[in-house]
This record gives structure tokens, sequence and C-alpha cells, in this order.
């Protein structure tokens, strides 16, 4: 059977992914926008409305996955996309202003679209930790709760959050285990947020770069915030951590990692990442194992490394299904072609952590090696 029929718009072909039957419809002009630009010009199609399909998660989870059934060939790399890699080798976009792009054009869009996707109880924007949870809320009370154990906070102590979002971990580590918090962020719209959820705790938000800031801590915490530090930055990020974490303190790091753009990547996650970078999250990086090896050469310790990159898929599935009950109240201030953007990001990173071509990494590191061992958490 040829593609072409096999995905007529009218007819329906099913597949298996993990345990589940998936019946997906597809417009076959999408297969063939594909085959002639990739991921990144398919996503360009949908926000313009060219295509539809039934279930973008497990269609884009086949093409990243080169389902033969799909029988789609990344051949020729765009001039586009070559150019972006290389030039992406030679500058460094996460410096300087450079650093403010990512809240200007993402975590600044409004808080009200955040509020609508996020879990109201926590406003975490990251990957929570489903081991014992049922529902999104329980999942990243978990997810942080993990990191203070991991942690081991004890009162009085001083932590560093690099990255703080809207004041998830900062006010629930000064709350329950009550440290002194110092949270960092670039984003105005979540540094006022934050400020208000931290009332009266022992918390201070600061709008701040990581790269401009220094102090001395105890603990230093940094959940998903990395992915916007950029490869050339990696060596400073983490001096700044080292130098700002006492001997023997703990620094926990939450961490989105894959290898993309390299010769051990796939075409199709290049692509689909280069589009991230383009319409989502401005001059990301997703830091590849060996970066985060490679500190241990220095002053810091891995201590532990933890993957549960599967919880992640559950966390974006969660998030789309609460961003899409919640868009009739924002569909007049963002529009349709926002709706499509969004919706190919969160069911495209869906499909990316279903098919373990993306990763998520909790990883403690220690600053001189804990004496007699560090005892694993989870």
């Amino acid at each position: 059977m040829n593609t072409a029929s096999m995905y007529q718009h009218s007819e329906r072909a099913a597949t298996r992914v993990g345990t589940a039957d998936v019946d997906v419809s597809i417009d076959p002009k999408a297969l063939e926008i594909a085959r002639r630009g990739g991921l990144y010009e398919l996503g360009e199609s949908y926000i313009r409305g060219q295509w539809e399909c039934s279930d973008l998660t497990h269609a884009l989870y086949r093409l990243f996955t080169s389902d033969p059934r799909c029988d789609v060939r990344f051949s020729k790399l765009s001039p586009r996309f070559i150019s972006y890699v290389v030039w992406d080798r030679l500058r460094n976009a996460q410096t300087g202003k450079g650093a403010y792009e990512v809240a200007r054009r993402h975590y600044d869009l409004g808080n009200d679209l955040f509020a609508a996707m996020l879990d109201s109880a926590t406003m975490s924007y990251t990957c929570g930790y489903w081991n014992a949870a049922n529902t999104l809320e329980e999942a990243q009370v978990a997810k942080v709760d993990l990191l203070c154990r991991k942690l081991a906070l004890q009162p009085g102590m001083r932590v560093l959050d690099i990255g703080c979002g809207w004041g998830n971990f900062a006010r629930y580590a000064a709350s329950r285990y009550g440290v002194s918090v110092v949270g960092l962020t670039v984003s105005k719209e979540q540094a006022a947020l934050a400020r208000e959820r931290c009332a009266g705790l022992d918390v201070e938000i600061v709008l701040e770069d990581y790269q401009n800031y220094s102090g001395e801590f105890d603990r230093i915490v940094s959940i998903e915030m990395i992915e916007a530090v950029g490869r050339k930055n990696m060596p400073s990020y983490f001096a700044m951590v080292e130098r700002c974490l006492k001997d023997r303190g703990l620094f926990g790091l939450q961490v989105i990692s894959a290898e993309s753009f390299s010769r051990y990547s796939a075409p199709a996650l290049d692509q689909y990442i280069l589009w991230l970078q383009r319409r989502i999250f401005p001059n990301g990086y997703l830091p590849t194992l060996p970066q985060l090896i490679k500190p241990a050469r220095g002053a810091l310790v891995i201590e532990d490394l933890h993957n549960f990159s599967a919880d992640y898929a559950k966390t974006l599935h969660a998030w789309r299904e609460r961003f899409e009950v919640g868009w009739p109240a924002l569909k007049e201030s963002y529009g349709e072609p926002f709706r499509r953007m969004w919706s190919y990001y969160l069911q495209g990173c869906e499909a990316l952590f279903q098919a373990r071509m993306v990763q998520l990494y909790q990883v403690v590191y220690s600053k001189g090696g804990i004496p007699g061992g560090y005892t694993a958490v989870r």
C-alpha cells in the first residue's frame, strides 16, 4: 500500500504506541510537506492551518521514530537548517541582552496563559514526578519535595534557586523546610507573581541574569533553567555554581538533555528542535550528557543521576489538556495561529519524550565530595 492511499483524509490508520491502539487520521499534505521541508516546515504549515490531524501527538511520534508506514525520508537538509546550525556554532546568543530574550518572547507572554495551562497550586512549568502521583498537582509537589530531600535541606540553610520561575520551589522549600531562598529570574512577569506567591516567607526574588550574580549558599537548585544557558556558556554556568556553593554543599539540577545537532542525533529531532528554538524557546539549547558530566572534572562531584524522562510525556499531556480547556478564555488575546503553534509545541514535545529521544535528569552534585558517600533518594 502506498503512503498516499494509506493516509487519505477520509480514512483511518491504526498503529500501536506503548500498549494502546491509536487511531490517527492525518492530512496527506502533511506528509508531503515533511518530505520537502522536514518537521520545521511541517510546524510552520500547521500554524497556517494547511493540514489537520486527529491525533497530532501520535502522528509526530511516528515521524520521530521513522515508522516505515509513514514512508517519510529526511534526506535533504534545507539551507535554512544548515545556516542555523553553522550560526549557532559561531555566536553566543545567550549572553548580555540575549539572556533576557527568552523571557521577553516566552515567559512574559502573559501569566493568564500559564495560569490556564499549569496547575494553580504550584504554577510549576517543569516536569512533574509521577512515581506515586495521580494528578498534575501531586506530581509537581512530589518533584519539588524530591529535590528538597535530595538536597537534605535543614532549617536555617541558605538556598539559591537559579531560574526560580513563579516561585514554586522557593515557596515550598521555605515553608516546609525552613530555609532561606534567593530566587533568580530574567522574567519580569515571573518575578512579580513569584514575589506575590512568596509573600511573608524568607524568600527574595531577584530579577537578574545568573551571570551577574554572586553570593554564598549551602545549597543551590536549578530546575530546567540550564536549557537557556547555551552551549558556549556551560563552563561559566558551572563555574558560577561552584563559586557560590559552600564546600561540601549540594547542587540539584533538573535538566532536559538531548544529543541534538550532532552526528548521534536524528534529523527529525534536529528539525523539530530548530522549530522550537525559533518559535517557542529563543536561543534555547539542550545540554548533552557529556556536558553534564564534565563539571565533575573540577570541584563538583556527581553524587546521583536520576532519569525519569517518561514522566515528562505525562506532564506535557496534562498541560495540553488544561490548555485546551482554558483556551476559550484565551483565544481573544492570543488568536488561532498561536493556539496551533502552542499545540504543535506541546504535542511534539510529548511525542519526543514518548519516543525517548529527549531525556529528563535530576543530577545531584557536591562541592568536593561527601565524606563517606551520598545516599540516593527516590
